[in-house]
């Protein structure tokens, strides 16, 4: 099988967890969406624990990636704050997904340890960087921009579940005006 193969199990898995987290991955309907037999996944993904924890992994770097593009496409630190919501809208614009990680947050208790770590490291990543740029953009000072950083992810993702429940991404958007009216997000 080669890799294109297991790129194509893993964009399938990625859509599957945003749209249903990871209770809703099956290896049979995975291998339909992408056209080969459910065996033919085990090859590359030996049990669900590691799919999961391989699609949860790339959906961090992923976004850690599309993160570091953000801040090296423009110098200006406030800037990126201000874009940053718009990572979380993408999915919803893409089906009305969620965030993978999100969602499988939300499935805590009944993830592999493995899917676990991968998930946490998600969180990790996004309030490294926001506190990264918080820290540059002088918004608060050093010793504030973790609190800070945990708050605005905590809300731009409570955002996009709110959005998601209704199926109105127009409810992510206001959410996100009110962050920034209330100081919480640089208008």
């Amino acid at each position: 099988m080669s890799s294109s193969s297991k790129e194509s199990i893993l964009a399938a898995a990625k859509r599957t967890a945003q749209a249903h987290g990871y209770s809703g991955l099956n290896f049979r309907d995975l291998a339909d969406q992408v056209g080969i037999k459910a065996a033919s996944i085990y090859h590359h993904f030996p049990s669900k624990a590691d799919l999961g924890a391989a699609v949860a992994r790339r959906y961090w770097e992923d976004t850690a990636a599309q993160l570091d593009a953000m801040l090296a496409e423009t110098s200006n630190p406030v800037r990126c704050l201000r874009r940053y919501p718009d990572v979380f809208r993408r999915s919803l614009e893409n089906g009305n997904r969620m965030c993978l990680c999100s969602f499988m947050a939300a499935e805590y208790d009944d993830l592999p340890e493995a899917v676990k770590k991968e998930v946490q490291t998600f969180a990790d990543v996004n309030v490294a960087w926001l506190s990264k740029v918080l820290s540059a953009a002088a918004v608060v000072n050093s010793g504030e921009s973790e609190q800070r950083a945990r708050a605005i992810f905590a809300a731009v993702a409570g955002a996009q579940l709110m959005a998601r429940s209704r199926s109105d991404i127009s409810l992510f958007d206001a959410l996100i005006d009110s962050y920034r009216a209330a100081g919480l997000l640089p208008a």
